[in-house]
């Protein structure tokens, strides 16, 4: 049996556009940053691209498993980034988008 390596979620960042809320968003909406996470929170990935227990969003698991499944089967980000076991990415929200760093935390 193949060991799949464990990748965390951490969200680095929620952000909150209030220009660009006030002149598109519905007013009847949520205001403020996303409400799915905040600024600290950690989920843990065991198995490929399994959704982890507590995350919250839909669209924002879509944007980021398939960075997710790159690092879950041994491929690595050294053309972007100073450690190659890690991605910094955000979820496609251009008015609340929140910031996440996905990791492989083993191998």
């Amino acid at each position: 049996m193949t060991h799949i390596p464990t990748c965390k979620i951490t969200v680095l960042k929620t952000l909150h556009h209030q220009d660009l809320a006030e002149e598109y968003r519905r007013q009847d909406l949520r205001q403020g940053p996303c409400h799915f996470f905040s600024e600290g929170d950690e989920f843990t990935v065991n198995y490929l691209a399994e959704r982890p227990e507590g995350f919250g969003c839909d669209w924002a698991w879509d944007d980021i498993h398939k960075l997710i499944m790159i690092l879950m089967t041994g491929g690595s980000f050294k053309n972007w980034m100073q450690n190659e076991n890690q991605f910094i990415t955000c979820c496609t929200d251009g008015i609340k988008p929140v910031v996440f760093k996905i990791e492989r935390i083993t191998s």
